[in-house]
């Protein structure tokens, strides 16, 4: 139960770190690319060609920023399973050893425990190394 509220806190705070540069950044993003998009439009000297570029320039940033939060969200999540991966397989070779369950279990859950908060840790810095970054593109 303790594994499993760790876990959900610690998904809450991903979520959250996501939420951070979407809700303030991407969706200014979101909305400078559709104004953007509208004025490549209302060029009635340009060609559909002309058009098309200019709409597609408009949307390179927007579909940088979301991929570069999705990516860093991405190494994340993985980092943390290959944290998670790893008490798992300390617990397999324990069982193996003849450790009794009761005592595997214990160490299964302090070393998740571990892993969650190491990671949450990390959460406010790579939060904000997402925002630089989308920042960085959006200018």
């Amino acid at each position: 139960l303790l594994k499993l509220q760790k876990l959900a806190r610690s998904q809450e705070a991903v979520d959250s770190m996501v939420k951070s540069p979407e809700r303030e950044d991407i969706r200014k993003m979101q909305g400078l690319t559709f104004q953007g998009s509208t004025s490549c439009g209302e060029d009635h000297q340009a060609s559909m060609q002309q058009v098309h570029q200019s709409i597609e320039c408009c949307h390179v940033p927007l579909a940088q920023a979301q991929a570069l939060v999705t990516s860093e969200l991405e190494k994340f999540q993985d980092r943390l399973a290959q944290c998670i991966m790893l008490c798992n397989d300390k617990a397999k070779d324990s069982i193996d050893a003849g450790s009794k369950e009761l005592q595997v279990k214990q160490q299964l859950d302090g070393c998740v425990t571990k892993c969650v908060d190491g990671y949450m840790h990390l959460i406010p810095t790579t939060t904000e190394k997402m925002k630089e970054a989308v920042l960085c593109i959006g200018k």
